[in-house]
């Protein structure tokens, strides 16, 4: 009987998968043939030459550093070092209420009843390779009090349109909740934070964010889902330009030759094409503390096997929950340097981490749950090139934990240099306390004079 059921999800996993797998749309050659025109251009070739500096800066000679760090916090989070005493209950606040905050980033701020008097703490929290990510910190915030998007060259004053496209820092609140439906992409300016606390704060049934040749933004505690194609046209990206865009893509947020960026809380599902993008040279990256659901190829990092550029693309994936109904891309990464640290992976169809063109990806403190189909426990994929070619990769998975049959097939050398120390690393496995350290991804539910 227990074959038979096997034979039965085999099957249906057969003829359901291959409708919903597809090309990420920037792998089609036709795609970069309707976009490099438009980015060829004078204007667009001056901002591509600005954010290849900017990105060159932002680029960590010695990742490893970085990832020693990371996993440096979280242990010292999670062990007190002096006592040895667990610490991930919550420090105690006044009148007795716990903070329930789990891990090193959101410690830094939620534990704070008065956050909405200090929202600008959250630019002091990043860690990873978007540690100096301060987004619009050095600006005066904004307050958007109109949901709607209607004119894409002139938008109205109190949309997040106007907000985003202004030449100067902004950290861009919202008045009250609301449901955005952007009728265009929403093409961001640098130095901005858009901050949803407070407020329910949903971008849906419309276009997504686009981050493109910009640096230095964050963008937390927002729910974002059910983006569509747009149909392009004049549409403005910046305080003093509006130029003519090809359609976008259908991404949740595209992150296009930009570096500096956190993503931090947001909860996403069911986009066109992706729901986060990274390519062109981007880097300095943290995406944490997210929730993903609903979707078939979730993430790319890197769009095309030619583009050697991406090399220099190096991404921190922290505290993340990776949930229902997710099929594979969880990443799918070309080149780069990818730490994929403490996150959840309770769900995927077809595989969770993959990638080519030698990516260096470290697994580490990760809870991978397969699913029940025998043939896809393995989490990882390299079908894009032969094993000759993968197994001198990079690829290696420390402390994780595997449930259900998950597998993860390591590659390169092993890493008898990396500058972690044992003070570096708990001797419990980190893996085993994924659940409480993503226990509060996604958007959160914060409150005006109670910790968030």
């Amino acid at each position: 009987m227990e074959k038979l059921y096997h034979l039965f999800l085999l099957i249906i996993l057969v003829v359901i998968i291959p409708s919903l797998v597809h090309a990420n749309v920037k792998e089609e050659p036709s795609y970069w043939d309707n976009v490099l025109p438009f980015i060829n251009d004078t204007y667009w070739k001056g901002k591509a030459t600005d954010a290849e500096k900017a990105n060159n800066l932002a680029y960590t000679p010695d990742p490893y550093a970085v990832t020693g760090n990371m996993a440096s916090n979280v242990s010292e989070m999670i062990v007190d070092g002096n006592t040895g005493r667990r610490n991930l209950v919550g420090k105690k606040l006044g009148k007795n209420r716990p903070c329930f905050a789990t891990n090193p980033m959101d410690r830094c701020w939620r534990c704070d009843p008065n956050w909405e008097k200090n929202r600008k703490k959250l630019a002091d929290c990043v860690q990873g390779f978007g540690r100096k990510t301060i987004g619009g910190k050095a600006g005066p915030i904004y307050v958007v009090t109109d949901p709607s998007d209607n004119d894409m060259q002139n938008p109205l004053p109190g949309t997040l349109r106007y907000a985003v496209t202004r030449n100067r820092p902004l950290w861009i609140i919202f008045a009250h909740s609301m449901v955005i439906r952007l009728n265009q992409e929403l093409i961001m300016t640098s130095d901005k934070t858009i901050d949803g606390r407070g407020s329910t704060i949903i971008i849906a049934k419309g276009a997504g964010l686009t981050l493109q040749f910009i640096r230095n933004v964050i963008i937390h505690g927002i729910k974002i889902f059910d983006i569509q194609v747009g149909s392009g046209g004049l549409i403005r990206d910046a305080e003093n330009h509006f130029g003519l865009r090809t359609k976008s893509d259908g991404d949740g947020i595209s992150i296009f030759g930009s570096s500096n960026i956190w993503i931090d809380h947001v909860s996403m599902r069911n986009c066109k094409d992706g729901l986060i993008d990274v390519i062109m040279g981007s880097t300095a990256i943290t995406i944490s503390n997210c929730h993903f659901t609903d979707h078939n190829e979730a993430m790319l990092f890197g769009a095309s096997n030619d583009y050697d550029g991406d090399k220099k693309m190096q991404i921190t994936l922290a505290f993340n929950h990776f949930g229902k109904r997710l099929i594979q891309r969880m990443p799918r990464c070309r080149y780069g340097f990818i730490h994929v640290l403490n996150n959840d992976y309770t769900h995927w169809e077809m595989y969770a981490i993959g990638g080519s063109q030698n990516p260096t990806i470290i697994s580490e403190g990760n809870r991978f749950i397969a699913p029940n189909n025998p043939n896809a426990k393995q989490i990882t994929k390299r079908d894009y090139s032969p094993e000759s070619v993968w197994k001198n990769w990079q690829w290696r998975s420390i402390n994780d934990v595997y449930m259900n049959g998950a597998f993860f097939v390591q590659g390169g050398p092993t890493l008898t240099n990396r500058p972690f120390s044992k003070k570096d690393m708990i001797k419990s496995r980190p893996g085993t306390y994924v659940r409480r350290l993503t226990r509060y991804s996604g958007s959160l539910r914060c409150r005006k004079g109670n910790p968030c």
